[in-house]
């Protein structure tokens, strides 16, 4: 009934938690998979950068307004001249493209910004200044989003080409409700990029918006412009695919369709980058041609100076060295693929049914060991894909899923079988010994509890005269040595791990073969036999010092096959007992040592399976003497009946076969 629940319980646990997370990888929910998934990959980059720590990139140089520039020409914002002149001193080392992650939203002056517009205008194909876009928390639907102020013509050169425009549930770009450009005099000279950074549930930046949408138009970020640029793509050549990637020329940067984001495949944490100075720039303090055909970028990284990005590596890098990690990212192909529904549905359905349907069924320990082995290894495997192949693998549906199956099967295997182990603990401790109670335990299936056929040895013992012991001496003296007696042979019968049927009055009722299989029970029967008559001498001479009454027995031992199981008024009165014609037999066995005047009588079938245990002396020093060859009321064969006897240890054991005469056995 049990078992019947506990399976029961289990596939139920088993079938909703898959189904459910099944369906969640189907769905893919964006705050899940963009937010608590991505949670995950905190740890994985870390472990990533600990097994294979990836190269600094040669051509990228960051110049940081660091604390050593502040120091040296004055607090920040400096004036536009002299941004300007550092700019000029970037541009004429020829780089390819210059990166500025500086803000040129509000005027300055006249002068200042002609400065400005002077140094960009012979360099504006290969200058990228940022801009920003307002952006709303919470991304609103393309629909609901009103046309927001229009931005001005020079703003329209930088939108990108765009196919795949047809709505769809699992494309939504990012978008912006409002735009701060650049000043004209900057924004004619030099090309665009949007410097929106994401971040996520916990702070952290960990995604590039590739592109906003604005009004009609999709613009790119600071990052993508750059990298399109130091590829030498054209704008034209820079298609936008709303639901699979960005193409420039012939390669395709991927992103997640939902918000048109990358996940930044970070190198490390800040200053991984090879950076100088923009005070050692100003002062012509680098080497000569530092940053020719190098991509550089112009951000800040004095104290509340710049933006701090949160990473999975710091809690406080300039947001220009997460500019420079996308373009590095998007020129050398490292990127981090979005994990595909049919491989994470196929993880949830596969793992489900090996831990609802294998595992489940395993003992608590093997199944908690394979369980938790699954666990890791899988996360081993995913940890390989992402470090050495740049694949994310779902980490929470799957996971989640083996962790519900595992705790709750094992939760409920814990309580049931805790009240199945009482059950079998409250049946079976006062039939068997401790030893046997915890093998029944620990597979409850071998109780057989509910009635089965099976081969066992029984062993009757009946005390000789016990009436006339009882009328000759009080009631408390009969009930004293009679329990001394008991208890004896009780505790020699679970020295051989046999069951006590019952105490017939002053009779045993002991068997062996169940409720758990002996292959040699009647081994194990007829070394107890001996061991009660042994013990017996010694509490005779016990009796005898005390001046108590002798006791002495008589033990008949047959094996056959019987009917074992509890039986008895269902819900009222139940014993574990064993009925059937070899159950009476050995009660007939044991009457006839009174005839033959021995205390241990055995049958042929119980000798045929000692033999051998006999010839291999794991019987040893015993006499087995033939007696006669009875027949028993209801069985045609006639039954031989041995006298078993204890030998001195320097005797061997010896075999005396039947008499062939046959004699009836009458009934007791």
């Amino acid at each position: 009934m049990h078992l019947k629940i506990k399976n029961r319980a289990g596939q139920i646990i088993f079938i909703v938690s898959t189904v459910f997370f099944a369906y969640l990888a189907v769905l893919d929910p964006a705050y899940i998979d963009q937010r608590i998934e991505s949670l995950s990959l905190i740890y994985r980059f870390q472990i990533r950068n600990l097994i294979s720590k990836p190269n600094v990139p040669e051509n990228i140089t960051i110049v940081f307004v660091d604390e050593k520039s502040l120091k040296e020409f004055g607090r920040w914002p400096w004036s536009r001249s002299l941004q300007a002149k550092l700019i000029g001193k970037v541009l004429k080392d020829n780089p390819k493209v210059l990166a500025i992650d500086i803000l040129y939203s509000e005027a300055e002056n006249k002068k200042s910004d002609g400065e400005m517009a002077k140094v960009l205008e012979p360099y504006k194909d290969k200058v990228v200044i940022a801009h920003e876009f307002e952006v709303p928390l919470e991304q609103p639907e393309e629909k609901d989003v009103p046309q927001g102020p229009e931005p001005p013509d020079y703003f329209f050169d930088n939108e990108l080409n765009v196919k795949d425009l047809k709505p769809s549930k699992f494309i939504k770009p990012g978008i912006a409700v409002g735009i701060m450009p650049a000043i004209s005099e900057v924004g004619q000279n030099a090309k665009l990029g949007h410097a929106y950074n994401y971040k996520d549930i916990d702070g952290k930046t960990i995604w590039e918006f590739l592109y906003l949408k604005y009004n009609d138009g999709y613009y790119p970020s600071l990052s993508l412009q750059t990298a399109r640029i130091a590829m030498n793509i054209s704008n034209e050549k820079t298609i936008l695919y709303r639901g699979r990637g960005i193409a420039l020329g012939d390669r395709m940067v991927p992103f997640y369709p939902k918000g048109g984001k990358m996940l930044i495949n970070y190198l490390g944490g800040g200053l991984t980058f090879h950076h100088v100075s923009a005070a050692d720039v100003l002062k012509g303090n680098v080497e000569k041609n530092i940053f020719k055909d190098k991509i550089v970028f112009l951000g800040t990284s004095a104290v509340a100076t710049h933006d701090i990005i949160n990473t999975p590596f710091t809690a406080n890098m300039p947001g220009v060295e997460k500019n420079a990690t996308v373009v590095e990212n998007i020129l050398n192909n490292r990127f981090i693929e979005p994990p595909y529904h049919v491989v994470a549905i196929a993880v949830v359905l596969l793992t489900g049914i090996l831990f609802g349907l294998v595992f489940s069924r395993m003992k608590a320990l093997r199944a908690s060991f394979y369980s938790i082995l699954t666990i890791l290894l899988y996360l081993v495997i995913a940890q390989i894909l992402f470090t050495y192949y740049g694949i994310r693998m779902n980490i929470i549906y799957p996971l989640s899923n083996m962790l519900i199956i595992f705790t709750g099967t094992t939760i409920t295997k814990y309580f049931l079988e805790e009240r199945k182990a009482k059950e079998i603990r409250a049946m079976f401790s006062s039939y068997v010994s401790p030893k046997i109670v915890e093998i029944l335990i620990n597979d409850p299936e071998k109780a057989g509890i509910g009635g089965i056929r099976r081969e066992i040895t029984v062993l009757f013992s009946d005390i000789r005269g016990f009436t006339s012991i009882s009328e000759k001496h009080s009631p408390e003296e009969v009930v004293a040595i009679l329990n001394e007696y008991l208890s004896a042979m009780t505790d020699i019968v679970f020295k051989w791990d046999g069951t006590l049927d019952k105490f017939i009055g002053d009779a045993i009722l002991a068997f062996w073969g169940a409720p758990i299989i002996q292959e040699d029970h009647a081994e194990l029967a007829v070394k107890c036999a001996m061991n009660m008559t042994a013990k017996l001498d010694e509490l005779q001479k016990k009796w005898e010092a005390e001046g108590k009454p002798r006791l002495d027995i008589g033990i008949g031992i047959n094996t056959g096959e019987v009917l074992v199981g509890n039986i008895g008024a269902v819900g009222k009165k139940m014993d574990y007992t064993v009925i059937g014609d070899n159950v009476n037999l050995g009660s007939r066995v044991e009457s006839l040592t009174k005839k033959y005047n021995c205390r241990i009588l055995i049958t042929e079938s119980t000798l045929d399976k000692i033999r051998a245990s006999l010839a291999s002396h794991k019987i040893g020093h015993v006499s087995v003497l033939g007696k006669e060859r009875v027949v028993v009321k209801g069985k045609e064969k006639p039954v031989g009946i041995f006298e078993l006897l204890t030998l001195e240890h320097n005797i061997g054991s010896t075999i005396v076969e039947c008499k062939d005469s046959v004699v009836e056995m009458k009934e007791k």
